[in-house]
C-alpha cells in the first residue's frame, strides 16, 4: 500500500524534524504538520523555527508550500490523512499514581479521542512519542471503542532514536528503524505501509518489523542501556578522584575492547553532553522502566534500574558541592559565570539539562549568577529557575540570576567559571583576557571535561575538572569528598 497523505499531530523536536524528512524524501506525499500552539506553527512557517538542529532549517525552506505544511487546523489534517504520527508530549508524571516515574499520556489520550472523533475513513495511526509498553493497545482501545462503521485503524509503535543536535543526520542515516504492528494480515499491511514510506532512504535491512510491544520496550531498553553506560563512567569519576587515577585514560582504556565500544563514556556532570543524560529521553525512559518493572512486581529489578538515576542525581550534586567546597566553603554573594545552560551542545533544549540543578544548587547557596548560553533564550532559562517544581521563591531567584548575550562579559568580575555545557566555542575562548577580567584566585570549574586544564593552569587558573585531581592546585581536595558534605 502506498500512501499519498501524511499528518503529524505534535510540532515538537520529534515530530516536525521526522515530516520534514520524510517530505524531502517522499516529495509525492503531502506532510502537514499540526499543533494547537499558534506560535509554535507560525515559527514553523517562519525562518526563525522553534527548534535549533543543524541543517533543519534548509530542508525545511526546500519542501515548506510544496508538500510540506505547518498548520493549526488539527481535524482537517486527520481527516484528510491516511497515516497519522501521534508525536505529543509525554511528560513525567508530576501528580497522582505514578507521581515521579511514570509517564503522563493524557495529550496521547485526547489525541486518540479527537482521531476517534473525526475520522470518517480508516486509518493508521503510529505512535512515535516516547511512550510506555502498552500505549499502542490503550490507544487502540480508544480508537476501537469509539469508531464509526466502516472505519478500522492498526496502530503501530515507531519510536524514534533521535539525539538532539545531530536529529537530522539521526533521520537522514539511522541505525535502525523500528515498525511494531499487529501479527495480523491487517497488521502486517499496515506495518508495510509505513515501510514503504521509509524505504525511499532507508536500506530495507535496517528496517526492523516486530510486534508492538517489542517495538515499545525497545525504544525503553535501549534508552536505559545507554544512561546505564552514562551512569557506570560517572561512578568510575568518583573512584578516579579518590585514587588519582584519570577517568578519560580509564574510558579509553575499556572502550579499546570491542565487546564494549567507547561509545558514551565520557564522564560529565550529569546525563547531558557527550555522555550525559538531559532533554526528554534519558531520565524519563529510564523513571518509565523502574515504574514498569513496579506494577509488574519486579521490585529488584526496578530498583536497578533506578540506581541508574540515583547516580546522575549524585553527580549534579557533588559537582557543585566542589564548587561550593573550592570556593573556601561558601558561594554566598560571590560572582559566579556559568556557562552553557541546554543540556548538551548544537541544541536549545534545556529539558533535564545538568545546568538547570547546578544553578539551583548555587542560587540555595546564595551564589550570583552570571548565565551565556549561544542559543537558549533568557525567558527559557528563567522559565527552568523558576519552575514551581524547582524553587520556592521566583523573585529571589530572578534577583540572584542575570544572563549576559557575550561570554566575556559574563565572566567579568567573577569568582570562578563554571562549564556545564560542552559548546565548541567554549573551547576556543580566551581564556588570558577572561583571567585578567576576574577576582583572584580565579576558579575554573570544567564539567564537560573540554578544556586545555594545563593550559589553563599556567594562566593562573585554580582549575577543578571530573574524574580526575589536579596536582598544582593547593585547594584540590577529592572532587568526591563533598558528596559527604
Amino acid at each position: 500500500m502506498t500512501l499519498s497523505r501524511i499528518c503529524c499531530i505534535g510540532a515538537g523536536y520529534v515530530g516536525g524534524p521526522t515530516c520534514t524528512i520524510i517530505a524531502d524524501k517522499c516529495p509525492d506525499v503531502t506532510v502537514t504538520v499540526t499543533d494547537l500552539s499558534q506560535d509554535r506553527i507560525n515559527q514553523w512557517n517562519s525562518d526563525d523555527l522553534p527548534i535549533y538542529e543543524p541543517g533543519l532549517d534548509e530542508i525545511v525552506r526546500r519542501r515548506r508550500n510544496k508538500n510540506l505544511f505547518f498548520s493549526t487546523d488539527v481535524k482537517k489534517a486527520v481527516i484528510e490523512a491516511e497515516l497519522i504520527f501521534i508525536c505529543v508530549n509525554t511528560p513525567t508524571k508530576n501528580y497522582g499514581l505514578g507521581k515521579g516515574r511514570a509517564a503522563d499520556l493524557k495529550y496521547v489520550e485526547a489525541a486518540a479521542r479527537m482521531i476517534a472523533e473525526v475520522a470518517n475513513q480508516s486509518k493508521i495511526v503510529v505512535e512515535k512519542s516516547t511512550v510506555p509498553v502498552k500505549a499502542a493497545e490503550s490507544i487502540s482501545n480508544i480508537l476501537k471503542a469509539n469508531q464509526r462503521r466502516g472505519v478500522q485503524y492498526q496502530v503501530l509503535s515507531n519510536p524514534e532514536f533521535l539525539a538532539e543536535g545531530t536529529a537530522v543526520n539521526d533521520l537522514l542515516n539511522p541505525d535502525r528503524v523500528l515498525i511494531g504492528g499487529e501479527q495480523t494480515k491487517e497488521g502486517r499491511e499496515a506495518v508495510e505501509s509505513l515501510c514503504w514510506i521509509y524505504s525511499h532512504w532507508v536500506p530495507r535491512e535496517n528496517i526492523i518489523t516486530m510486534n508492538t510491544w517489542s517495538s515499545e520496550l525497545s525504544k525503553l531498553a535501549a534508552n536505559a542501556f545507554l544512561a546505564q553506560r552514562i551512569s557506570s563512567i560517572n561512578a568510575m569519576s568518583a573512584i578516579c578522584e579518590m585514587t588519582g587515577a584519570d577517568v578519560t585514560e580509564v574510558a579509553h582504556a575499556v572502550g579499546t575492547d570491542t565487546r564494549i565500544g567507547n561509545k558514551f563514556l565520557k564522564a560529565s556532570v550529569g546525563f547531558g553532553g557527550f555522555s550525559g543524560f538531559g532533554g526528554s529521553c534519558f531520565q524519563k525512559d529510564v523513571l518509565n522502566m523502574v515504574y514498569l518493572c513496579e506494577c509488574l512486581n519486579l521490585p529488584e529489578v526496578a530498583a536497578y534500574w533506578q540506581q541508574v538515576i540515583n547516580i546522575n542525581e549524585y553527580q549534579k550534586r557533588r559537582f557543585a558541592n566542589r564548587i561550593i567546597e573550592s570556593l573556601f566553603n561558601t558561594v554566598t554573594n560571590k560572582k559566579l559565570a556559568v556557562f552553557g545552560f541546554s543540556f548538551k551542545k548544537d541544541t536549545g533544549d534545556t529539558r533535564e539539562s545538568a545546568a538547570i540543578y547546578v544553578c539551583k544548587y548555587l542560587t540555595d547557596e546564595g551564589a550570583n549568577l552570571r548565565i551565556y548560553d549561544p542559543k537558549v533564550t533568557d525567558k527559557k532559562i528563567f522559565s527552568e529557575l523558576t519552575n514551581p517544581l524547582m524553587c520556592e521563591d521566583p523573585e529571589r531567584v530572578k534577583e540572584l540570576v542575570t544572563t549576559y548575550p557575550d561570554p566575556y562579559e559574563a565572566a567579568n568580575g567573577t569568582h570562578a567559571l563554571v562549564i556545564c555545557t560542552e559548546w565548541d566555542q567554549f573551547t576556543t575562548l580566551d581564556y588570558s583576557r577572561i583571567y585578567q577580567k576576574m577576582l583572584k584566585p580565579a576558579f575554573i570549574f570544567d564539567g564537560r571535561l573540554i578544556l586545555d586544564h594545563e593550559a589553563l593552569m599556567k594562566i593562573g587558573f585554580q582549575v577543578v575538572t571530573i574524574g580526575k585531581k589536579l596536582q598544582r592546585s593547593n585547594v584540590h581536595r577529592s572532587f568526591s569528598t563533598s558528596s559527604q558534605s
